[in-house]
């Protein structure tokens, strides 16, 4: 089985490659204090319509097809559902609705959760069942923080997590409230690898979790 690529535009944003099929996950432009490079993608997948995940000018070439809501979705290959959350606490009164998507490319369960503010639902829990991977908004402020984002992998346990969303030196005043990544390693235990780019096969799933910090692509 080949594996798939993940490589980290930032933000929210990653870029999943496998054979010849690409997927983009909340692309964005300027709102979060720089800007993602433009990518090539067949699949676009946007968790709510907020401008710092559903920038699709920075998608370039060919118009993809384009994700935007709960459902079940087969493009390409690539099998995608939708699971309807929140981005708040509050069932969506305060920030409105998320869509978390379940990704499956190869033989490799991806799901990332979007700008998810609440912890997971047996419902939703029952919709994600066997995820490899875990894209995990950690930074508060408008999404989980690290408390929550810690009880949220214990929730799902996946194979290997990777923090998003969270607070770096590039982002912008307005998230300057925003925990970063390091809170939510403390939270969960600190022990992390570094990657630029992540290839993944079943095979290459740890059995325990492992936290892995990815650099952006610029």
């Amino acid at each position: 089985m080949r594996p798939m690529d993940i490589i980290y535009l930032g933000h929210s944003c990653f870029l999943l490659n496998y054979k010849q099929v690409k997927l983009v996950t909340d692309p964005f432009g300027e709102a979060v204090g720089f800007k993602q490079r433009q990518a090539a993608a067949d699949i676009v997948t946007i968790s709510h319509n907020h401008r710092d995940h559903s920038d699709l000018s920075r998608i370039k070439g060919g118009g993809p097809r384009v994700i935007n809501g709960p459902g079940e979705y087969e493009v390409s290959g690539v099998s995608i559902i939708g699971v309807a959350a929140w981005h708040d606490d509050k069932n969506g009164e305060n920030r409105g609705k998320n869509t978390i998507y379940v990704i499956d490319m190869g033989d490799v369960r991806l799901c990332h959760l979007g700008d998810l503010g609440h912890k997971l639902t047996d419902k939703q829990l029952d919709l994600i069942d066997g995820v490899d991977v875990l894209l995990i908004p950690v930074g508060g402020e408008v999404t989980i923080g690290p408390a929550e984002a810690s009880d949220v992998v214990k929730q799902v346990s996946p194979g290997l997590v990777i923090p998003m969303h969270y607070k770096t030196r590039e982002h912008g005043n307005a998230f300057a409230k925003f925990f970063g990544v390091k809170e939510f390693l403390d939270e969960v235990g600190g022990s992390f690898k570094k990657a630029s780019k992540i290839k993944l096969t079943k095979t290459d799933v740890p059995e325990e979790t492992e936290f892995v910090v990815m650099e952006r692509k610029s």
